[in-house]
């Protein structure tokens, strides 16, 4: 919602927003952009009446302000919708899709497209990201060339619009980078999140293109029927694009590519884990496919700066490294902790949970999330966010879950909130370790409260 007001801004409009509480960095942004955001919610930040409002869809019947717009019959409509009638339209769709990997490979894919602009106009690309792209500085840009770019998610799109947000931005070309199930409040099983995926699929014309991840049964099954042409990617020998030797040294991923079976180009990219290496594949496919030159594709990947919120070292202090990451299903929590032991080998490793997302808050995935959690060596987990909203037969019980890790060989503990957390853990923190704060929202403060706990402690 805030790339989409920044966005709008850049296109003449008149934006303001409001928020229960906007937190970074996405509330930095939007001041930046000098886009006010009225908190809390209230009717009055609806006076005057604007001339549309656009609902986001965390929105739901008895928020304050859904139902003055209701009643007083303001003009309203979704991100999605807005999106591709002011934006998508008349341009080529790029989209990203997927459960995991999303605003990192959309992020990637701008980048491609913004460095072959150098030498190409054409191909300056507008975007819309679920995060803030280092190398851009924002989520968002529009250029007139003839790419949008746009991180297709499949969450729902608005309290009036159920279905996913991906199914308004038509893809000329898409990339599919896994299919899994989650938003267990939304989806109702893994074949509702496939069906949700398919119709997507079904939506590329004949002459377009998919670049699908080939490591994923899921994904396999959803593009199984895809009128248009399918470039596999990944590590099976016999995919269209073939990863071979991938090594990590000196905070470089490295890898060779192979195009259909003979030698593409060895690709480097300044970030740890497999799964990074996955998603600057898929990106240079489609960019590839789409007539990008292999020069610029290798130039950008080389001087990717990642996004924000995606292993995003936030402090240094004392020898101690604070990383957060966005981490909302536990399949994410396990590639970052994997990554993480790859880019700082032989060092402690704290994982620092919140269960806030819409799925780890229900008990779904506890099992792969005790699994998940065990690949550190000090666990510890926050009480479940606003758990008070989750029914309770299929509330997340934490207690089982750090009981399961400790059972496991894992010391791990569970405290209420960010100031406990900041408290218990302070002491026990020593030169080399590496701290990974696991949360998609805001966490209670808690980036800020453990930096400045340890200068504290310096002190």
């Amino acid at each position: 919602m805030a790339s989409l007001a920044g966005l709008l801004q850049l296109k003449g409009h008149h934006v303001t927003g409001s928020d229960q509480a906007a937190y970074p960095p996405m509330s930095d942004l939007l001041r930046t952009l000098g886009i006010p955001v009225a908190e809390p919610f209230a009717e009055a930040n609806l006076q005057p009446a604007p001339d549309l409002v656009i609902i986001g869809n965390a929105m739901s019947r008895g928020n304050v302000e859904l139902e003055y717009v209701l009643d007083q019959r303001i003009p309203f409509t979704s991100l999605a919708a807005i999106l591709h009638e002011e934006f998508i339209a008349g341009h080529e769709s790029l989209v990203v899709a997927g459960t995991h990997g999303k605003t990192t490979t959309t992020s990637m894919l701008a980048w491609i497209y913004e460095v072959a602009a150098r030498t190409n106009s054409q191909l300056a690309p507008s975007f819309l990201i679920g995060g803030v792209a280092e190398n851009f500085g924002t989520s968002f840009q529009l250029r007139k060339g003839r790419p949008f770019i746009i991180e297709g998610d499949e969450y729902d799109t608005a309290f009036f619009d159920k279905g996913p947000k991906f199914m308004h931005y038509f893809p000329d070309a898409l990339i599919l980078t896994h299919v899994e199930f989650d938003h267990a409040d939304i989806y109702a099983d893994l074949p509702a999140v496939k069906t949700a995926f398919r119709r997507l699929v079904n939506l590329v014309p004949r002459r377009g293109r998919i670049v699908a991840f080939d490591g994923n049964a899921n994904v396999t099954e959803c593009v199984s029927h895809a009128m248009c042409p399918v470039d596999r990617y990944g590590f099976a020998p016999d995919s269209a694009w073939h990863i071979t030797d991938l090594r990590f040294d000196n905070g470089v991923s490295r890898w060779h590519l192979l195009h259909n079976g003979q030698p593409w180009s060895e690709l480097s990219l300044p970030m740890a884990g497999e799964h990074n290496a996955l998603n600057a594949t898929a990106a240079a496919a489609l960019a590839a496919g789409q007539g990008v030159p292999t020069e610029a594709i290798i130039e950008a990947l080389a001087t990717f700066q990642s996004v924000r919120r995606r292993l995003e070292v936030r402090a240094e202090i004392d020898g101690i490294t604070i990383i957060d990451d966005f981490a909302h299903h536990p399949t994410a929590i396990r590639e970052t902790l994997r990554a993480l032991r790859s880019a700082y080998p032989g060092r402690r490793l704290w994982a620092v949970l919140e269960p806030r997302s819409n799925t780890l808050r229900r008990n779904v995935f506890e099992r792969e999330l005790v699994d998940s959690l065990a690949l550190a060596d000090r666990v510890i987990l926050a009480s479940v966010f606003h758990s008070e909203k989750i029914p309770a037969p299929e509330r997340l019980h934490p207690e089982n879950v750090v009981a399961a890790v400790n059972a496991s060989g894992k010391p791990a503990l569970l405290l209420e909130n960010a100031t406990a957390i900041v408290t218990n853990i302070v002491p026990q923190l020593a030169s080399g370790d590496v701290v990974a704060i696991l949360s998609n929202g805001g966490f209670d403060g808690i980036y800020e409260k453990l930096p400045a706990a340890l200068k504290a402690r310096q002190s």
